[in-house]
C-alpha cells in the first residue's frame, strides 16, 4: 500500500489540517445552533448571508468562467441559471434541487454540443 500512494503521514496530515479544524466548527456550530429557533432574526440573516455568498459565487462563474467551463458556451451557461431557478421554484424553494439543476442542464448541454 505504501508503494502505492507513498505512505501514512499525507493521511494524518490531511486529517490534522484539512478535517479537524472544520468538524470543531460544525460541532460548535451544532450545539450553539441547537437552541436557536428557526424563525429567529440571526437564522434569517444567516440564510440571507448565504444565499448572497452563493448568488455572487453564480455571477462570478458567469461572467468570467474559470478552467474547462469557460470552454462552455454562454448560452448553455445562461441558460442553466433560468433552469436551476425553475429547479428552485418546482422544488418548494429549495436551493439544493436548483443547484443540482443547472448542473445537471450544464453537463447535459456541454455533451450534447459536442
Amino acid at each position: 500500500m505504501s508503494d502505492l500512494i507513498g505512505g501514512w503521514y499525507p493521511f494524518v496530515i490531511l486529517l490534522v489540517a484539512g478535517f479537524l479544524p472544520n468538524e470543531i466548527w460544525r460541532l460548535l456550530g451544532l450545539v450553539i445552533g441547537g437552541g436557536i429557533e428557526e424563525n429567529s432574526e440571526v437564522l434569517v440573516w444567516v440564510r440571507a448571508v448565504a444565499t448572497a455568498i452563493l448568488a455572487g459565487v453564480i455571477a462570478q462563474i458567469l461572467i468570467v468562467p474559470p478552467g474547462a467551463l469557460a470552454s462552455v458556451p454562454d448560452v448553455i451557461r445562461y441558460s442553466s441559471v433560468l433552469v436551476g431557478i425553475v429547479g428552485y421554484f418546482a422544488a418548494r424553494k429549495s436551493v439544493f434541487a436548483g443547484v443540482v439543476c443547472g448542473e445537471i442542464f450544464v453537463l447535459a448541454g456541454t455533451w450534447l454540443m459536442t
